[in-house]
């Protein structure tokens, strides 16, 4: 447990220092069961990324993704391993994905301070690019994602996995899947309850939170989120300090993360900027960005949790978008279309 919590707790009365330190003995019995439902989340993932694109490029390049939950290398030549298994970790990450001749997938960035400070330096000149997914979010499926999308853009692309602790297992084990503002709302409420009553218990899968500089946690030091999730304040502190952010992708409830990061930043921070959805639409608050959006005929989740607004653009697809299941989102060709429109929007108005 932290310095700042212990000295938080010794701060308190006997019987509620007590109390708190009640919390802690329970730990080592929740950590399991994150790690079980991230595990679950990873599975999920498969069916509604492109996983199977993703393993079958690094396989050639005799690299093969242990996600703990896939363990499968051919035996018959020497192979090298993408470790995923922080998909069954809850502290939350940033990966960095090239899907150039190389096929490049970087190590995770567990602490936002050091990947602000990559971003913004030589190494890190030519992201421009931030995707964030929904569904289960995972580190595999976030990393298929954000390969699909550096594939058709040819330039590194950084996959938000956020941060998975006990305020996102209240919504998700009531069927957080529906209705998305919803879910952030009570997933906000008890990472409040738990940073002020259990904040060892609150700390646990908010790591890469805890690590984003300037953030104001609550009373105990556990942190609380500012903008409705954990991956909305991940987004937002990266849009916030990393100014050549210029695109961010968006699939499911990882829109919803967004369209709240978005909010409070600087004016000036939000123009220019790209946004393109899939499968979700969000509000469209900010004028002097541009918004792409895409949502499928088929898409029975994604229609439910836009409330009624409409995308600018519509196809015969429904919410997955992994391309080895019949009528799934193409997540390259929508991308491209996207950067091709704004283009021929520049071109048109110098």
């Amino acid at each position: 447990m932290s310095d700042t919590v212990s000295s938080s707790i010794a701060a308190l009365s006997p019987a509620a220092a007590g109390n708190l330190r009640l919390y802690e003995l329970q730990k080592p019995f929740v950590e399991p069961m994150l790690r079980l439902f991230r595990l679950g989340n990873t599975a999920i993932d498969a069916m509604f990324y492109d996983v199977g694109a993703l393993t079958t490029t690094l396989l050639a390049q005799h690299t093969v993704i242990d996600t703990e939950a896939l363990r499968k290398a051919p035996p018959h030549h020497p192979q090298q391993t993408l470790d995923l298994s922080a998909a069954t970790n809850p502290s939350g990450s940033i990966i960095i994905v090239d899907a150039g001749p190389t096929a490049i997938v970087r190590p995770p960035f567990a602490d936002m301070k050091q990947f602000i400070d990559f971003a913004n330096g030589p190494e890190g000149a030519p992201l421009r690019t931030l995707t964030i997914t929904g569904v289960g979010s995972s580190a595999y499926g976030a990393v298929a994602f954000a390969w699909d999308v550096s594939k058709a853009i040819g330039e590194p692309v950084a996959a938000v996995v956020p941060g998975y602790g006990l305020a996102d297992l209240v919504p998700q084990a009531l069927g957080g899947w529906f209705g998305f503002g919803v879910y952030d709302a009570m997933q906000s409420a008890t990472q409040d309850w738990l940073a002020s009553y259990a904040p060892t218990l609150a700390m646990m899968g908010k790591e890469l939170a805890r690590s984003t500089p300037g953030r104001l946690p609550a009373a105990t030091g556990a942190p609380v989120f500012r903008h409705g999730s954990a991956a909305s304040d991940d987004v937002h502190a990266i849009l916030d300090a990393v100014p050549g952010i210029t695109r961010l992708v968006g699939h499911s409830k990882g829109a919803l993360a967004i369209e709240n990061a978005l909010r409070s930043l600087p004016s000036l921070r939000t123009s220019g900027l790209s946004v393109v959805t899939l499968g979700c639409v969000i509000e469209e608050e900010f004028p002097q960005a541009r918004y792409d959006q895409y949502l499928g005929w088929l898409d029975a989740l994604g229609t439910l949790n836009s409330w009624n607004r409409t995308p600018e653009h519509r196809a015969f697809t429904h919410h997955s978008t992994n391309s080895a299941i019949p009528l799934s989102m193409p997540v390259g060709p929508y991308v491209v279309e996207s950067e091709q429109d704004a283009r021929n929007i520049t071109a048109a108005s110098s």
